[in-house]
């Protein structure tokens, strides 16, 4: 359902309205009164006027209400709902605290039940409530009204609602809307998005969240959000003290962070480390237009911060691009001999006004430049604000719609001209990296903004039998299966080293007779997780001989150094020669679901933790995109000499194994580990799941 009465409605009830200066239902009631239009309807059994405006006994008792604020006790907001049901109030918003947050959770229970009966939208509860500049509705206690702008916010803290809001006001940053999220009990940040994203006012969505409610739906919605504006999040809980912050503070259980980012990358959501770096980009996406192209130019009176603002643009893979011949020679017509004219343009320490004047001039026109950083350091003879209204000049005149940031370092010196800069909407941030940072945020929301919708392939597979795989091993109370199940990986058309299982001696000589030598001889027990550490694994055997010596041995050990182990049997594989390791793995997060892993392989995973992450189904340009990510991605294209790897092969053995996860939800964990690959192919050795109890 769209929220747009809900931000706009006609009339709005205070239910809880104080006769007393300073409490909450008397704050609520003066900020609405302070601008909004509409009828307004403070309501306390106590009162029969609060500040010259008539009281209500009840909400029974009003006029029709598009929009109820609640601030009563927590105890009486079911009573309060049922009230607001029955006259037929669809918004509301519960101001009122001590549920969820509190340990209170069955009643807020019984306030969502109430909501939904009377197909209610509610805000809440412990929300510090919402303002709407277009309506010019403060419907919080917040001690302030937002300026007017495109700027959409939720955060699910209030506490940090009105300490942006007094900021922001200091800075003369606009909101469109700015909207306290609390206990999320109806209304969630897929609701937000949804109603954001459809607003002709708002130009960015800002999000601060402790914890995504539905997942799936999340990445659905914020997908198809990103393709009209950005959406820019700041995700709280990242350590495990940060998470138990979390579960403390709004009763969230904050899941797995890796699992967050691999969502927010496929959604297009571009993730902030800080509320600072979210209003940096969001000041980039208020002001100026996306750029059109990846190149940047920096135009900068001092060679140390243009080195700062190159380095942050290349670690964040933008290019620091070539000028075109006709650029370079207008700025060496312009600029004294001892100038920069390449990129970083270096304008020279008594730079005065001008000298930025034609540097501007030059590089704005030239084709391979999609965005300009201009720095400016206060030397003696350097006129901030004059520089400020020059930038604002050539912004005004020029063709292009080029963004342009600006980094006037500083202090007082620069007061002046970064008010003239704020106020012609040209971003200005106090150091070089942060103007960096926000020009290749934009550059990274062009790509997302583009980008081709793409699906999950399909493959022919047999499902059946892995499901009755995976039903045997919980009928023998088996939940972590291993080796036999690679089978099921072969139904799914994931190649597998040639395998049998052997009870005793014996077969075990049958099975690597047949197999053909050399083969490996592995322990199967789902009690044993390194079975190498206890010597559970022998590669290198060549003959029948050497597989009844190995057996003998092997069982020895295992029966002296893990006694209680559950012995299923040995595995029989064959020993494949040469070979890079790789790991794919899958972790069920209860959020998003299926979360996949892929990296090096082998013991390196554990101690490099060199992997990528991605929420399955995937499409190809994941599976691509996941491959290209990890840090030893040369070594698989082959370095000093080596065969390059099948990258082809990883690439499908990714997708099927994205099906595979996605097919069966029974199943929590796995890994296939290792996955060797081949010059030509690949091959799963080793496999370790674990299914729901």
């Amino acid at each position: 359902m769209m929220l747009e009465r809900f931000f706009n409605p006609g009339s709005v009830a205070v239910i809880g309205a104080s006769r007393e200066k300073g409490k909450v239902g008397r704050v609520v009631l003066e900020n609405v009164r302070e601008r909004f239009r509409g009828a307004i309807y403070p309501v306390n059994p106590g009162a029969d006027e609060i500040d010259g405006m008539r009281c209500y006994p009840d909400i029974s008792s009003t006029p029709p209400v598009d929009l109820a604020i609640i601030v009563v006790p927590a105890k009486i907001v079911p009573d309060v709902l049922e009230e607001c049901g029955t006259k037929g109030i669809t918004n509301v918003v519960i101001i009122s605290a001590g549920f969820r947050e509190a340990g209170a959770v069955e009643l807020e229970t019984r306030c969502v039940d109430i909501i939904r009966r009377y197909g209610m939208r509610a805000l809440g509860p412990n929300s510090l409530g919402f303002i709407d500049t277009r309506s010019s509705l403060n419907a919080s206690f917040a001690s302030g009204m937002a300026i007017e702008g495109n700027i959409g916010l939720a955060s699910q803290s209030g506490a940090l609602c009105t300490a942006i809001l007094d900021w922001s006001t200091s800075r003369g940053i606009g909101f469109s809307t700015f909207i306290s999220l609390g206990n999320k009990a109806d209304i969630n940040e897929n609701d937000i998005i949804t109603a954001l994203t459809a607003d002709e006012g708002t130009n960015v969505i800002l999000l601060y969240l402790e914890g995504i409610k539905y997942g799936r739906k999340f990445m659905e919605i914020a997908g198809s959000a990103t393709y009209q504006k950005p959406i820019i999040v700041v995700k709280a809980g990242r350590t495990r003290s940060g998470a138990r912050a979390v579960s403390s503070h709004t009763g969230t259980l904050a899941g797995s962070d890796a699992a967050y980012d691999a969502a927010f990358n496929q959604s297009g959501v571009i993730r902030a480390e800080s509320v600072e770096e979210m209003f940096d980009y969001a000041l980039a996406f208020s002001y100026q237009k996306v750029p059109s192209g990846s190149g940047v130019a920096i135009i900068t009176n001092a060679g140390g911060p243009g080195v700062l603002a190159a380095d942050t643009c290349e670690s964040l893979g933008v290019t620091i691009t070539s000028f075109e011949q006709r650029t370079i020679e207008a700025l060496r017509s312009s600029l004294p001999a001892a100038a920069n004219i390449y990129n970083p343009v270096d304008v020279l320490g008594d730079a005065r006004p001008d000298r930025y004047k034609s540097a501007i001039e030059a590089v704005i026109n030239d084709d391979n430049v999609s965005g300009i950083i201009v720095l400016a350091s206060p030397q003696a003879m350097t006129d901030m604000k004059r520089i400020a209204e020059i930038i604002v000049e050539v912004s005004h005149t020029s063709a292009s719609s080029k963004p342009i940031l600006v980094s006037l370092m500083g202090g007082e010196l620069t007061q002046e001209g970064g008010r003239i800069l704020s106020m012609n909407r040209i971003p200005n941030y106090e150091f070089p990296e942060r103007a960096a940072r926000a020009m290749c945020m934009m550059i990274r929301y062009a790509g997302i903004a583009a980008r081709t919708c793409a699906n999950p392939p399909d493959f022919d597979v047999d499902r059946q039998f892995v499901k009755d795989v995976l039903n045997e091993a919980k009928e023998r109370g088996d939940r972590r299966p291993g080796v036999e199940c690679l089978s099921a990986l072969e139904k799914y058309g994931i190649s597998v080293a040639d395998s049998a299982i052997a009870i005793t001696r014996e077969e075990a000589v049958a099975a690597a007779d047949s197999i053909g030598y050399p083969v490996v001889m592995k322990i199967m027990s789902s009690e044993i997780s390194h079975k190498t550490d206890v010597g559970g694994v022998r590669t290198g055997i060549n003959d029948a001989d050497e597989v009844r010596i190995v057996y003998d041995s092997m069982m020895h050990r295992i029966h002296r150094y893990v006694p209680d182990a559950r012995i299923k049997g040995v595995l029989i594989q064959k020993m494949l020669e040469g070979g890079r390791e790789v790991i794919l793995g899958m972790n069920r997060d209860p959020q998003f679901g299926p979360v996949l892993m892929f990296g090096l392989g082998g013991i390196s995973v554990e101690v490099l933790k060199d992997v990528a992450f991605r929420i399955a189904p995937i499409t190809e340009k994941d599976a691509d995109d996941m491959i290209k990510e990890i840090r030893a991605y040369p070594m698989l294209l082959g370095i000093r000499g080596e065969e390059p790897s099948d990258i082809g092969a990883i690439k499908e053995t990714l997708l099927r194994f994205s099906k595979f996860c996605t097919d069966f939800p029974e199943i929590t964990e796995i890994d296939i580990n290792p996955l060797l690959v081949f010059k030509k192919g690949c091959a799963a050795v080793d496999i370790r799941l674990t299914l729901e109890e």
